[in-house]
Parts: C-alpha cells; structure tokens; sequence
C-alpha cells in the first residue's frame, strides 16, 4: 500500500537524523571511562526503531512547531528507554541474551557494567534536557519537559509498570491489573514524548488532551501486538526471543482474554488512537499512519 511505502520513508529518514544527533550527543568510547561509555553506545545503537523519539518530534510538528528544536529531548527519550531494556534484560529480571537481534549488555559486558550503563543513560538524558534549560530562551518549558519526562519514567509510570508486572509473575492477575501495568509499562514513556514534542512545539491544551489520547491508545495496542508478537513472531524480525513471556509467566494480552479477542482490541485502540487526531490536519498524518502500521506489525 502507498501508505506503507511513505511511512517507511519517513520513518527512515526521522531515524537517521535521531541516530546522527544520538552520535554527536553521547560520549566516544575513547573517553574515560572508556568502557562504560563503550556499553552505553552499544545498546543505543544496537538497533531499534527510535519509535518515542519520532513521536516527540512528530508531535511537535503537528502542533506547529520546528521539528529541530524537540530532536535533543527526542534523543534524552531514547536514552532513557534503552536505559530501561538494558536493566530489564538481566538475570534479576527478564533475563534474555538478546534484545535487537543482538548480545544483550550483560552478555557483552558482564551485569555490573550493564547496571552502570543503564543508570549512566538515565542520568545522562535528564543533564540534557537541563543543559537545554540552561543554554535556550524558555527555560521553563524545558523545566515542563524535565517533569513531565521524569513522571512519565518514574514510579507513577513506565518504572510502576514494570513493578507492577514483576510482582504479578506466577499470578493470576485480573484486567484491570494488566491495563495498569501496559498502561504505565509501555504507555506512559509514549505518552511522555508526545506530551514533551507538544510543549516544545508550543502546543495548547486542547491540542496536548487530544495527543496524549492518541498515546493511550497507541501505547495499548502497540503492547497488544508485542504480546502477539511473543507467540507467533519471528525471532529474526522482533530480534528477541520469542516465547519469553510464556517462560517467565507473565501475564499478557493473549494469556488472559485470548489471541482473536488480543486482535480485536488492538484494532479498536488503533481505530481510537486515530480518532483523538480528528481536530488535527495533514500534520498529524505521520502519527495516523503510524498507529494504522501496528495492524501488521512484525517487530
């Protein structure tokens, strides 16, 4: 399909430029400590799809905003995220030896160093956006951003999910605790960085209330399809194990309302992601498409 075809396009080209600053931004291994340095940029460029930096700048955009100005919080955004795959990825945890098709940190470098590295890509995202409120007019805004960040990643976000989730391994857990624990898991860094873009992009109430609907929907079906994924996708596409959540026993989608009724509710978060962008023209087009992509989604 066409649609297809210009998403992908646009996908490559927002990653490449998120990659190039991503390069510039963090320290060469040459650095000292040179090997804690060399850990964090394996992880960040051991793939991935750059999927809550694009969002950032996306909805920057669509609020009318200059894309330039939200790529270093899009960058403080993938940091902070592999930051969290590389600690949810150890013994103590998920224990996996991939991630991105690749040797997880701790298979490279041993667990102390893939802690460290975790905890240095953290530390280091948020001196970024605090070296933009320092060095830009409009501090406060990236004051805003800092928080908002900060929230989305913290115990009442994307790390209370993964508590939440931890604790409800070998449980049989209702509903409504698995919605809490996606909705804070995967849904709040998403909703963090549509929020983050919008502020940037100078964005009004009513356009934020309508992005972070988008988010909420977004962020459901896209953990609906990674559930999916980790039953019947291809380890060569999803470059991770498939089969990991079964393993751990951990409670998804399709563990407690079953894989045709999984489906269904990922189209239907997907058909309400699109429909929060109504009062949005063309600019938010990007952000449509993307959400529309997950129906056959293979990583």
């Amino acid at each position: 399909m066409i649609f297809e075809l210009e998403l992908k396009l646009y996908l490559d080209e927002r990653k490449r430029i998120i990659d190039e600053a991503l390069d510039k931004i963090l320290y060469k291994p040459d650095m000292m400590p040179g090997q804690i340095h060399q850990a964090m940029r394996y992880s960040v460029f051991a793939g991935g799809k750059r999927l809550r930096p694009i969002l950032c700048l996306a909805a920057c955009e669509a609020v009318g905003g200059k894309m330039e100005e939200a790529i270093p919080v899009g960058c403080a955004l993938e940091l902070i995220h592999t930051y969290s795959l590389i600690h949810v990825d150890l013994p103590a945890m998920d224990d996996d030896d991939l991630r991105r098709g690749k040797p997880t940190n701790h298979i490279v470098f041993g667990e102390a160093l893939a802690i460290l590295a975790g905890d240095a890509l953290l530390t280091y995202a948020f001196e970024i956006i605090a070296d933009l409120g320092v060095k830009r007019d409009e501090s406060k805004k990236y004051l805003q951003v800092g928080l908002e960040i900060a929230k989305a990643a913290g115990t009442q976000g994307m790390l209370g999910g993964q508590v939440v989730d931890i604790l409800s391994e070998n449980q049989n857990i209702s509903p409504e605790t698995l919605y809490y624990i996606h909705h804070h898991k995967t849904g709040a860094l998403i909703k963090g960085s549509l929020k983050a873009g919008a502020i940037i992009g100078g964005g009004n109430q009513e356009q934020i209330e309508s992005l972070l609907c988008y988010g909420e929907n977004l962020g459901l079906a896209f953990q609906i399809t990674d559930d999916l994924l980790d039953i019947y996708g291809d380890v060569k596409k999803t470059g991770k194990p498939v089969g990991s959540d079964d393993k751990n026993q951990k409670a998804t989608f399709p563990s407690i309302f079953g894989i045709e009724k999984s489906k269904i509710m990922a189209s239907e978060a997907i058909e309400e992601a699109c429909k929060a962008l109504n009062s949005f023209g063309s600019e938010a087009e990007p952000l449509r498409l993307l959400a529309k992509s997950l129906i056959n989604r293979e990583s």
